[in-house]
């Protein structure tokens, strides 16, 4: 019995320094610069908490207003593709790669300074409203080129050949696309983690328009990344006009529709948006075998289903403030401890989500999710009167426990899939190939906002009248709840080998 302990023990000691040890042996110096990108896209969260309260404060947006703008920001990275071919097939005074960064850099700085200029009031040539409108498209068109072409850097920041000229092992290859996921993962995470206690604290103490334009070092950082990566080899071809024409004519259409505002326009853009990017899917993993499409389709679809559960908007946020006085300073703590604990669980977890079926990490995280959802759901009934009263301990630490224990799953659910993206990037085509995935997921995300729409049209919360909240919230968790388990169940058996992220876990020493 002893010896069975001590055994355990040891195994389990082993498994967690695997786990702590894994990333830091998988980085290679060589990764830094293309890390800064996605460290810069997770540090814009500098200006969350700003933006959170300037919205509440002095902007006349509902949330169900919001989350009907929210499709319509969601939408760029539904049209990754046209980014993707731009970044494969366009190169700009000869760069297909970092000269896309410093163009998304410069989206991003002009919308931090649109927010800034109707924040401070000194841009008037349309409402606070709609410069935040603006603003919010413009970095977000800047987030999403950058994000395209650190996805193709990804690739190729990888060495294929050893320093003799000879090709490494493709299993070890794969292995070490899988962990360059990983770390943009726990790239993006520690920026959010850098910046989010500060982001409230700044919130506090300084105006809105100062901590946005304190937002610019965000796009600089960045640049700076993008100006030092070393890539093992950019693939350069003709630009495919099926893709790119298609992809500007579909852009087109959807700005048409978002400037008529006629009824149904979001639900006919994502359904059209839906069909086009499948479309676009079909031909571009055209090469791939079957069993390779089987996985990702599957995979896909069902990261879809998860990624497409409504959430209860922005009116759950604004219940925190007005009902229970959690000021941006509090909120900043939240933020805080929620990304110091996203960036830990990605670290753990990493490994071995690149190991285990994408079914069974989705299963998990499905499950957790709604669990962890619970103290929230309690916080709108009064829960934390009932904990005053009898424990002493009241609203803003169920808080802390709730955003303490849910946050670590926040980056989980894409890692698998990303895996197989770099896995199976073809040549020539890595950045389209990632945008249409990217874009498949994002429109996951579109699907989401619709409905977050529709629960809040249905269910009406608004500043200062909160009655719906509980049920909108328990309405919002069961469907979040039943959808991704109904996926699992149907489409997870059709995932031939019973393991999405089979080639990156069959590698040695696993």
């Amino acid at each position: 019995m002893t010896e069975t302990r001590i055994w355990t023990g040891s195994y389990l000691l082993g498994q967690l320094q695997k786990a702590l040890l894994n990333p830091i042996q998988s980085f290679r110096l060589q990764y830094l610069p293309l890390l800064m990108v996605y460290f810069a896209y997770g540090a814009l969260g500098l200006i969350s908490v700003a933006e959170t309260f300037w919205i509440k404060k002095n902007l006349s947006l509902s949330p169900s207003q919001l989350a009907s703008l929210s499709v319509w920001l969601t939408l760029p990275w539904t049209i990754k593709m046209v980014f993707g071919e731009l970044v494969d097939a366009v190169p700009i005074f000869g760069s297909q790669r970092r000269a896309y960064v410093v163009i998304g850099g410069s989206f991003i700085a002009a919308g931090l300074l649109m927010l800034a200029g109707a924040a401070g009031g000194w841009l008037t040539f349309a409402s606070p409203e709609n410069m935040y409108r603006l603003g919010s498209f413009l970095s977000i068109v800047g987030v999403v080129l950058q994000d395209v072409t650190a996805d193709a850097m990804s690739t190729e920041v990888v060495e294929r050949h050893n320093a003799d000229g000879t090709e490494r092992l493709k299993d070890e290859v794969n292995r070490e696309l899988g962990m360059v996921q990983v770390l943009g993962r726990l790239a993006l995470s520690l920026g959010a983690f850098a910046v989010a206690g500060t982001a409230g604290w700044l919130a506090s103490i300084y105006s809105y328009e100062t901590v946005f334009l304190m937002g610019l070092i965000i796009p600089v950082i960045s640049v700076t990344g993008a100006m030092l990566v070393k890539l093992d080899k950019v693939e350069s071809r003709p630009i495919d006009w099926r893709i790119l024409g298609g992809g500007i004519v579909f852009g087109a259409v959807v700005a048409a529709l978002a400037y008529a505002g006629f009824p149904g326009n979001q639900e006919i853009v994502f359904v059209v948006s839906l069909a086009v990017v499948i479309a676009m899917l079909v031909r571009v993993v055209g090469d791939l075998d079957e069993a390779a499409k089987r996985k990702i389709f599957f995979a896909a679809l069902i990261i879809f289903v998860f990624r497409a559960a409504p959430s209860v908007g922005s009116g759950y946020t604004w219940f925190t403030m007005d009902v229970l006085g959690f000021d941006e300073a509090f909120q900043g703590t939240l933020n805080q401890i929620g990304t110091a604990l996203a960036l830990l669980g990605t670290w753990l977890f990493s490994d071995a989500i690149t190991r285990r079926p994408v079914t069974q990490v989705l299963l998990w995280l499905t499950v957790a999710t709604a669990v962890l959802s619970l103290p929230s759901l309690g916080l709108t009934l009064g829960l934390h009167n009932w904990t005053e009263s009898l424990f002493g301990f009241g609203a803003r630490t169920i808080a802390v426990i709730d955003t303490a224990a849910s946050s670590p799953f926040a980056q989980l659910s894409m890692i698998p899939l990303l895996t197989l993206c770099a896995i199976y990037a073809p040549e020539g085509r890595r950045a389209s190939w990632f945008a249409l995935m990217a874009s498949l997921m994002n429109l996951a995300l579109v699907a989401a906002a619709l409905q977050t729409k529709y629960l809040n049209m249905m269910l009406v919360v608004d500043r200062g009248s909160y009655g719906n909240l509980p049920v909108l919230l328990m309405t919002a968790m069961l469907i979040g709840l039943a959808m991704p388990l109904i996926a699992i169940l149907a489409l997870g058996p059709k995932i031939n080998g019973h393991n999405a992220a089979a080639p990156a876990a069959a590698t040695p020493g696993s």
